[in-house]
């Protein structure tokens, strides 16, 4: 079975357990971002296309059915977390320049950088809009944080940029900021709105954190093998905007110190050809096989962390995704 296929197949079984409970975050999200005005509706139906697999949102469901049950909190939380997953979307490919994502042009691209910077402010603001509407404000100081700690994660690695000596260390708090806190607030909200006790709403946050840090690590090696075709988007941003990811992370580490040097000078100026003269050193070391074993050890730690659950399908699915997640990079 191909990896399309068998993502395909595991969105219909997600899609089918909860049972419409997407189709109504759906919902929840049009209606928070209606709007007369032409300007807003034709990005926000632009940007529906590339919106993907809703992974956020079904975390947080899923969670809440391995804890309990399904409630509306839970649908509204979830149409908040897709709304900021969506604006940090928007405002990535400003950052990386990029011009497609799922096959279809960036806002960046198909309008302007304006209208990126503006339309994912847009998002943001309907987030905490309708994070506002619930009773308690736990949940909205919660995504607050969170939110920060994405920007916060963002602004490292635009920092970082062409610092050729960051450590593996650096690189995974990058990554947890980035993307793995938004992975991880979004199961301990799913754990939260229901009648479990804290150790499980700690071990289920852990398991959204594990989760996203193996998910970005799969996402840095398709940045460098993947192909533009397949995965639908602009590739080798890292390179030509000198972010450090896992595997160049590791070839410097390992390197010795005359390629070391040389490996610097290549990555100190890239172009179109920086990749073809740094191929060489990469085939006679181990990065690409070390970042693929450190997405999958941090892929079996989140399946880990779900031993405390009783066993159910949402368990089995939330395992079934932590597989998934790392099984892109083959």
């Amino acid at each position: 079975m191909s990896k399309d296929v068998a993502g395909e197949t595991l969105l219909l079984q997600i899609d089918g357990f909860l049972n419409g409970a997407l189709g109504e975050v759906e919902e929840i999200l049009q209606t928070e971002l209606s709007s007369h005005r032409a300007s807003v509706t034709d990005v926000l139906a632009h940007v529906s296309r590339f919106r993907g697999k809703r992974l956020r949102p079904t975390l947080l469901l899923l969670a809440a059915s391995a804890c309990g049950e399904i409630n509306q909190n839970h649908k509204v939380l979830a149409a908040v977390v897709e709304m900021i997953h969506m604006a940090t979307l928007v405002h990535d490919d400003v950052l990386d320049d990029a011009a497609t994502r799922r096959h279809v042009a960036t806002v960046n691209r198909r309008w302007n950088t304006e209208t990126s910077v503006l339309f994912g402010d847009y998002l943001f603001t309907h987030a905490f809009h309708l994070a506002a509407s619930l009773e308690s404000t736990f949940a909205c100081r919660l995504i607050g944080r969170a939110t920060n700690i994405v920007c916060e994660g963002e602004l490292t690695q635009i920092h970082e940029r062409g610092n050729l000596h960051l450590d593996e260390a650096g690189y995974l708090q990058i990554i947890e900021g980035k993307t793995a806190e938004l992975c991880a607030v979004s199961c301990f909200l799913g754990a939260h709105f229901t009648d479990v006790n804290d150790e499980t709403k700690q071990a289920i946050e852990q398991y959204g954190r594990s989760l996203g840090i193996a998910f970005q690590i799969a996402d840095d090696l398709l940045d460098i093998l993947g192909d533009e075709e397949t995965t639908g988007k602009t590739l080798g941003s890292d390179l030509t905007k000198q972010k450090l990811t896992l595997p160049l992370i590791r070839l410097l580490d390992q390197a010795s110190s005359t390629d070391t040097v040389k490996i610097r000078e290549l990555l100190s100026e890239p172009n179109e050809e920086t990749w073809s003269h740094l191929l060489p050193y990469v085939e006679q070391s181990d990065a690409f096989e070390y970042a693929r074993k450190r997405a999958l050890e941090f892929a079996a730690s989140a399946k880990e962390s779900l031993a405390i659950l009783k066993e159910s399908p949402a368990k089995q699915i939330l395992s079934t995704i932590a597989e998934f997640s790392v099984q892109r990079m083959s």
